[in-house]
């Protein structure tokens, strides 16, 4: 293996950090699950525009390659490497109320949480046996939850076409084809062992193996960030408690990419704020005060439309579950007032 040929115009935390000493230290090892820094690195080699450009393959990778992953986490995350990230998924200690109460700003909330299972490799090495024993365990525990989480599972592979379109209409669908999962080796074998469970009301959601083994999704519409954050939290404690998760004390739960380390929680909000999207350079002011992150509609790397933003927390590592959505509650709270003034 080679030292990359990185364009000048590169601008990944990769192409930042990856320096030929610290690639020469690194190339020849191997976590014990033979992950290698060829397949750490790929995603960002072969994708120039990635603003990260590495993945994990396992909780052993961290550790194995740190001199690459150590600095683009305190970059991402301002998390040092003797820093502790401390947990707290408890509802109660989120003190807060609606912040649109009458509905005339924000379309929906929806937090979500990647989780991996604790005796498994991650989903950029795991074999298809394995994926297909995650897949099993998980869609078994899920079978048991019961009052509102209560649901049914649907695997993608031999899903009938009108199951297919109902879930593309709600938005509930995962596909295969992001480029940069492609190359990071997270769609083998596509679609087996892939699925998505989803409550009777739906608004809760459980997708199994796509960047992560269990992407765990509380939602709905309006502004309700605690209720939504209340019925993640019970969801989260009833699977923790049956199938155990992939931690550490250092880096929280563990996932294949670096940026969703610690709570790995993505608490975010539509909302619809024209007057603010006439002057993004208050807007930007206001979001990376509150630590908050703006994206389009359609997620990463789409653009708004009708002013409807996608607002979302930033700090996932060092902080904990109650941090981020409170940051996510402070910053849209300050959003609509400004929006009101203008």
């Amino acid at each position: 293996m080679e030292y990359p040929n990185f364009q000048k115009d590169c601008n990944s935390l990769l192409c930042k950090y990856l320096t030929k000493e610290v690639f020469e230290e690194l190339k020849d090892r191997k976590t014990p699950n033979g992950f290698t820094l060829e397949k750490a690195i790929n995603s960002g080699v072969v994708n120039p525009d990635s603003s990260i450009g590495v993945y994990a393959g396992d909780k052993e990778s961290y550790e194995v390659f740190d001199l690459l992953f150590d600095p683009i986490i305190k970059d991402y995350h301002g998390f040092g490497k003797n820093d502790t990230h401390i947990s707290d998924f408890d509802p109660k200690r989120l003190d807060i109320t609606n912040p649109d109460p009458k509905g005339e700003y924000i379309l929906s909330t929806r937090i979500r949480v990647g989780r991996n299972l604790a005796d498994f490799p991650l989903g950029t090495i795991i074999s298809k046996d394995q994926r297909d024993e995650v897949e099993k365990r998980v869609s078994e525990a899920l079978k048991s939850l019961s009052g509102e989480l209560k649901g049914s599972y649907y695997p993608l592979k031999g899903m009938d076409k009108q199951t297919q379109e109902r879930l593309i209409k709600d938005h509930f669908l995962f596909k295969e084809g992001d480029r940069f999962l492609e190359a990071a080796g997270l769609n083998r074998d596509w679609p087996e062992g892939r699925g998505i469970y989803h409550n009777d009301d739906k608004t809760f959601l459980v997708w199994i193996n796509e960047e992560d083994e269990l992407r765990i999704i509380s939602m709905q519409q309006g502004g309700d960030i605690k209720e939504v954050f209340d019925r993640l939290s019970q969801a989260v404690d009833f699977i923790e408690k049956r199938l155990g998760f992939l931690k550490s004390k250092h880096l929280g739960y563990i996932t294949s990419c670096p940026t969703n380390l610690g709570t790995a929680m993505r608490a975010s909000v539509h909302i619809k704020l024209p007057k603010l999207s006439k002057n993004m350079e208050l807007f930007k002011k206001i979001t990376d005060k509150n630590h908050l992150q703006i994206r389009g509609i359609h997620g990463e790397h789409s653009e708004s439309e009708g002013g409807v933003f996608d607002i979302s927390n930033r700090r996932r590592l060092g902080v904990s579950e109650v941090d981020c959505a409170k940051d996510l509650y402070n910053g849209v709270k300050e959003l609509i007032e400004v929006e009101k003034s203008l």
